[in-house]
């Protein structure tokens, strides 16, 4: 199976490829720009892991370059694309609003137009539980209302609205995959456990919103990524479909830096109330997603959070 995934070098993307690419039936071609929003080493380093495999091809450049998009298409016979490069960040999208509509919106257009003229057989893309925003029955169910509080979800809301209308329109089989704050080996620098871990290490202030009384449906990588290989080969009932890709276990974030205290020096801290832009509570209803795959026995997150720490020492090559 000939696979694209966008964003491959980006802490999901990278992470299914990795899994997708175990099985050498699959040929996975993967695009990224490569951008500096965050660690660019990082970035490189996860690419040339998905290098080491010989049914790996890579592109680099931005999707909302639509010659070169269509060329991918031309040139590879593709079956699925889980479309999964974003412009990432709540905070970030009020300083730079122009590139979440330029990667987040005609990037995903892009993408879309080509899936339909190539007639890709599946089109999985990355939503965010962001979508929801303060909803206050929980957990969310996937029927729920949506109430986006920053340009950031903004444009993943669009972005579902936008592949139900090319679903209904040219009878696409589309999913929009809603993660709940995917956590693990090879994370992002800019999320709540890396930023922390990195503010120990640094030794620098960590930045405390609402005083730690959020709450986050913390989920792990491995999870996850095997949730995505097991939906690709699952008959969807309907043609277009969002799906919470949660635990479903929501924890305190004074409970996670706890926990993390067992393996790195506590930072000094700065409490703060709570940003406007911010979520306060996530959790998220994983009914659909066990419907359609069978019961899964998720990550503890005690033991998610041992093999984060593990690996960032690793990687880090840090002796403590």
């Amino acid at each position: 199976m000939n696979i694209l995934i966008t964003g491959c070098a980006g802490f999901i993307g990278f992470s299914l490829a990795q899994r997708l690419l175990s099985n050498k039936k699959n040929k996975v071609i993967g695009i990224d720009s490569i951008d500096n929003y965050y660690s660019v080493k990082l970035k490189k380093d996860r690419l040339n892991i998905l290098h080491s495999q010989k049914n790996f091809k890579f592109y680099k450049f931005n999707l909302k370059n639509k010659k070169k998009t269509n060329e991918i298409f031309k040139k590879n016979k593709i079956d699925c694309v889980y479309h999964l490069a974003a412009q990432a960040g709540v905070r970030f999208s009020f300083e730079k609003p122009e590139k979440y509509l330029n990667d987040n919106i005609y990037g995903f257009y892009n993408i879309l137009e080509n899936s339909k003229n190539y007639k890709v057989k599946i089109f999985f893309f990355a939503s965010s539980s962001s979508v929801y925003g303060d909803t206050k029955k929980l957990p969310v169910r996937e029927n729920y209302a949506l109430d986006e509080k920053n340009l950031y979800s903004l444009t993943k809301s669009f972005n579902e609205k936008l592949g139900k209308i090319y679903s209904q329109k040219y009878n696409m089989n589309i999913c929009g995959l809603r993660f709940f704050t995917i956590y693990g080996e090879w994370g992002r620098p800019d999320m709540f456990m890396m930023k922390y871990i990195n503010s120990s290490i640094n030794k620098n202030f960590f930045t405390l919103y609402n005083f730690g009384n959020h709450k986050r449906d913390f989920t792990y990588i491995k999870d996850v990524v095997f949730l995505l290989e097991k939906l690709l080969f699952k008959k969807l009932k309907n043609k277009f479909c969002s799906i919470n890709i949660s635990s479903s276990n929501p924890y305190k974030l004074s409970k996670i830096m706890n926990e993390i205290n067992l393996y790195f020096k506590k930072p000094k801290i700065i409490k703060q109330k709570r940003d406007i832009a911010d979520v306060l509570n996530t959790h998220g209803s994983n009914i659909k997603l066990k419907k359609i795959i069978g019961e899964y026995k998720y990550t503890n997150i005690k033991i998610g959070i041992k093999n984060l720490c593990e690996w960032y020492k690793r990687y880090y090559k840090l002796k403590i």
